[in-house]
């Protein structure tokens, strides 16, 4: 029997300039800016996407699509209209469970 495997959404990863991240990025792979601010972007690859962060507005992590997010915690709504809440495995390593219906 076939089980349908959780996605994983995105990566997040620690940068002091967003800017300058997106430029280093778009210079050496082949990917497109989905969103950018002053505090954050997320860069599309074929296969996921990446967001680049400022260590004090989000912690490093990655995010996984359930549509069970609220069972997870209360969710939180974020600029980009998606609601997620963060929690740590017990190697203390962030992990986003995003919502997958944006409108739950």
């Amino acid at each position: 029997m076939e089980t349908n495997l959780d996605k994983i959404d995105h990566l997040a990863i620690p940068v002091t300039n967003v800017a300058a991240a997106i430029k280093w990025y778009q210079k050496l792979f082949s990917c497109r800016i989905a969103y950018e601010d002053d505090t954050w972007a997320l860069l599309e690859f074929e296969n996921i996407r990446l967001a680049l962060v400022l260590p004090e507005q989000h912690p490093a992590h990655f995010a996984v699509e359930r549509d069970d997010a609220g069972s997870f915690g209360d969710l939180k709504s974020h600029r980009d209209e998606t609601r997620s809440v963060y929690i740590e495995d017990p190697w203390k390593n962030n992990v986003e469970i995003l919502q997958i219906n944006k409108n739950e």
